[in-house]
């Protein structure tokens, strides 16, 4: 009853345990599949994070050659590759769900020569997570959305498995976005990615990092989105950021999501939200009358509702206004 496609794979449930620091040894991911999770994503690779060692590296000793920081931007990543090839090859002999791999990119980089190199170590897929905001003047609409596509047609050249990409919720045209990524021949798409948290200690001045979990309130824009993408773009899509208890899955997967993906409630309540996840969504298909989950995905999206202005902004004045009236 709980058998779910997302991205070409076939989940014994629609629960992944999302990129995280609960997903980076073989023994953690033994113990969530044992908890119950239909897939784990691997935590993610970053691109940030391999450039930041290599300079930490080149400013740590005294060589004067130019080459240096591109000598060690290729010893740090091979050796950080490598570890993660071995993490996916232990982790597929390890369970019998399917394991993704995850690559955190904030470029158009060389990611492709590695991106086979995940699919040849075992990766049941590949999930880009693209993290990039347009900080500047000099960046123009539709330019981050562009940068999605570029990444995903290059890793896409390069694999055969299956192709995921994690979005923000920030991008402009954001339906228009998943519907390029779509057509560029993306297997699915996560809504969303939840970037680093900033803040500021106003008694240091100085920025900080904000908390790291999602809310449950959050919950809000991630069905909003759901809900319109899924009802205008033929693709599935997993949902991510305020997904905390087992009404939330049933949220999402009624908004449109075949699959969601848990971070912030792992590490808040621990592996055995997943039991009490599948549990609530077992009963609930049952009492509603759905024989399968398939049949419940995306009933209340953009385009099986009568009034799509519950998930338009305009529905807050309309809201308003009859509140005000009585």
């Amino acid at each position: 009853m709980l058998k779910t496609q997302y991205a070409g794979l076939e989940l014994k449930n629609p629960i992944i345990a999302a990129s995280s620091g609960l997903t980076d040894s073989v023994e953690k991911i033994i113990a969530l599949e044992k908890a119950g999770v239909g897939a784990v994503v691997l935590k993610s690779l970053f691109e940030e994070q391999l450039a930041s060692q290599s300079e930490h590296l080149l400013n740590s000793s005294d060589s004067d050659y130019p080459e240096a920081y591109d000598y060690l931007q290729h010893i740090v990543k091979a050796h950080e590759v490598e570890k993660y090839l071995t993490l996916i090859r232990e982790a597929r002999q390890a369970v019998s769900i399917p394991v993704i791999a995850s690559i955190n990119c904030y470029d158009d980089g060389s990611w492709e020569s590695f991106a086979a190199d995940l699919e040849k170590a075992g990766a049941s897929a590949i999930e880009l997570n693209i993290q990039k905001i347009n900080p500047t003047t000099e960046y123009r609409p539709g330019t981050i959305g562009k940068l999605h596509v570029e990444i995903l047609q290059k890793v896409k050249a390069t694999v055969h498995i299956p192709v995921t990409v994690k979005i923000s919720r920030n991008l402009s045209n954001l339906v228009s976005v998943v519907d390029q990524l779509r057509a560029a021949g993306a297997a699915g798409v996560v809504l969303f990615n939840r970037p680093w948290q900033p803040d500021i200690d106003i008694r240091t001045r100085r920025l900080v990092a904000g908390h790291p979990f999602s809310t449950p309130a959050e919950l809000s824009d991630t069905l909003r989105w759901l809900g319109i993408v899924s009802g205008q773009v033929k693709m599935t899509l997993a949902a991510s950021t305020g997904v905390h208890s087992p009404e939330d899955l049933v949220k999402v997967i009624l908004a449109g999501a075949s699959a969601a993906e848990l971070c912030s409630t792992l590490y808040i309540n621990g592996e055995a939200i997943v039991a009490k996840m599948l549990d609530f969504l077992t009963g609930w298909l049952k009492e509603q009358g759905f024989a399968s989950l398939q049949e419940a995905v995306g009933a209340l999206n953009y385009k099986n509702i009568p009034d799509v202005a519950y998930y338009e902004r305009l529905q807050f004045i309309r809201q308003y206004r009859e509140a005000a009236n009585h």
